[in-house]
């Protein structure tokens, strides 16, 4: 083992020397076809020889060698930028279950509450909606783990495992004396990358592609294109809000189901792999006409900023909501022996007119980048504003700040900023969150574990025995009466840890009642049905909704410009 970790090692050091520069004894190593790829002295290799040695010498512990290599390797991408990562045997499984938008466990989504984890909803056709487990279940224990204490990524961490292996659950629920049991056998669990696709209002359709980019989300869109057409959809909101990004080819189909044959999506330049700049072009042979918005947020990156970025460039639809998160960094996953391995940023993301996506990131943490990033700036609101409406067609105005990259003219003359992920045409912020909000929430779940359970008296009729999937809400299912605000006002004064007052229940009652309405709907009909009622008065899709109309006139505009060119 200790000879295994110093050869790893010593390779480590080998790469980093890439990044922190060699002044004396330099010796160059060659590629298998003999092209220079990095210096290393001779002082730098046998430091860090000796240092190992004198660890494994010397420490007065035991070593773990295979967490110390790890560390060292993720130490040395670290010096790189903050998307080189290693991937140890677990995560590495995940993320290719993840790229195959598939993964094997039980199916159940689950929410970390003040007192546990609890099971939010279940997944049709999958073991754990087989096996009767409800929205509400408390998970107390895992495979005999007390698993009271742990948070929700301990229990998910827990419940996954190999396909067709067993896991055992203790859950707690409402109405229920005595703790159930249930042994679970582990199959695959899809994970679609677009998990709402609905009408949300006469004529505009609405698909929700925030599952990253993997292998069947093109197919997914298209799925979901042709179900839409069918029940009338004359325009479009596609929905890439907190969409983590993915596979580039998977950005590239999805832009061409909007971009003419032969329009440019995005060009990658890289140092070795991409030293010749590869230009990728829409497939596109019969795309979507339709009048197009792209919801975008602080959250949306890598592939869907390509998508997204294409779309504004090309003067195909709207973008509109808030600057997204700006990675523009091109990886590529390495496996290494022992089923582990690595993503290595080899290259750069540009608009079809030359814009790069990546936000800076030579300063400050990477605490900074992920979390805190522009947290003080105002975003910029290049074609106008909810507050300020301009016509969609004006020139974008500079952003308030200094951009790192220069402007950049676009289809029908519009001016973009690069360096700084994409700036929307149109400005929607949510409105900022408050403690007294996520009261409200937990205590609106607290409230439906009980109400559905049939544990409120004079409620028996909003009791939930099994998950009604597939079935849209109707606004007469499962009303939020007098009668059930009447029954929560009193569950919080009953509830000595809800941490709130009738007055401040009365002072944020739409609200109480929009989270009521949808903790019931996910109870009785699926997550993906509760996540519409909230999508349905979502700011931010309303806007959209009223960018509809300029989305027109821009790509009317364009086309024009370009047959007439």
């Amino acid at each position: 083992m200790t000879r295994n970790f110093l050869i790893v090692a010593g390779s480590i050091v080998l790469l980093a020397t890439l990044a922190g520069g060699a002044s004396k004894h330099v010796r160059r190593a060659k590629s298998s076809s003999g092209v220079p790829l990095y210096t290393v002295t001779d002082d730098i290799e046998d430091d860090y020889n000796e240092a190992i040695d004198m660890v494994s010498t010397n420490y007065a512990g035991d070593i773990d060698y295979e967490k110390a290599t790890q560390a060292a390797i993720q130490g040395m991408l670290s010096t790189l930028d903050p998307h080189s990562s290693y991937f140890p045997y677990n995560e590495f499984r995940k993320l290719k279950e993840d790229q195959d938008s598939r993964f094997y466990g039980i199916g159940v989504t689950i929410n970390q509450h003040r007192d546990g984890v609890y099971i939010q909803s279940t997944v049709q056709d999958t073991p754990a909606a087989r096996a009767g487990l409800r929205y509400g279940d408390r998970i107390v224990e895992v495979d005999g783990k007390d698993a009271r204490s742990w948070d929700s990524q301990q229990v998910s961490k827990n419940v996954r495992g190999a396909r067709g292996e067993a896991v055992k659950l203790k859950v707690e629920r409402a109405g229920s004396e005595s703790p159930l049991y249930f042994t679970i056998v582990r199959d695959a669990v899809a994970l679609p990358t677009i998990r709402n696709a609905y009408m949300v209002r006469p004529g505009t359709g609405y698909v929700g592609l925030t599952g990253g980019f993997q292998r069947t989300s093109d197919d997914e869109l298209r799925e979901s294109l042709v179900k839409l057409k069918s029940e009338g959809m004359r325009q479009l909101i596609l929905d890439l809000r907190g969409n983590p990004g993915g596979l580039l080819e998977q950005a590239i189909d999805v832009s061409s189901e909007f971009l003419p044959r032969g329009q440019v999506i995005v060009s990658v330049k890289g140092r070795t792999e991409y030293s010749d700049p590869v230009v990728y072009k829409s497939k596109g042979t019969d795309p979507e006409d339709v009048p197009l918005v792209v919801l975008i947020n602080r959250n949306t990156a890598s592939a869907s900023e390509i998508v997204a970025g294409a779309i504004q460039d090309q003067g195909r639809g709207l973008i509109v909501g808030e600057t997204s998160f700006g990675k523009g960094l091109v990886q590529r996953i390495f496996p290494l022996p022992g089923n582990t391995g690595l993503t290595l940023t080899t290259a750069r993301y540009y608009t079809p007119y030359g814009r790069s996506l990546q936000r800076d990131y030579s300063s400050g943490s990477f605490y900074d980048y992920y979390v805190r990033h522009d947290a003080e700036v105002p975003e910029p609101s290049p074609s106008g504003s909810p507050k300020t409406p301009q016509p969609a067609l004006s020139q974008a105005s500079p952003p308030p700040h200094l951009p790192t990259g220069p402007a950049v003219k676009t289809a029908a003359g519009r001016v973009f900023y690069g360096g700084g992920g994409i700036t929307p045409d149109i400005e929607s912020k949510l409105p900022a969150g408050s403690l007294l909000r996520n009261r409200i929430i937990d205590e609106a779940f607290y409230f439906t574990r009980q109400l559905t359970a049939g544990a409120i008296p004079g409620l028996d009729s909003y009791r939930v025995d099994k998950v009604q999937y597939g079935r849209t809400p109707k606004a007469t299912d499962y009303p939020i009466t007098d009668q059930v605000l009447e029954a929560f006002r009193n569950y919080v004064k009953a509830d000595a840890n809800a941490g709130l007052t009738l007055a401040q229940v009365e002072s944020e009652l739409d609200f109480v009642k929009l989270r009521l309405r949808e903790q019931i709907i996910t109870a009785a009909y699926g997550a993906d049905d509760g996540a519409r009622v909230l999508l349905d008065s979502d700011p931010q899709v309303m806007r959209a909704i009223e960018a509809l109309p300029d989305a027109r006139r821009l790509a009317e505009s364009v086309r024009n410009a370009a047959s007439q060119g």
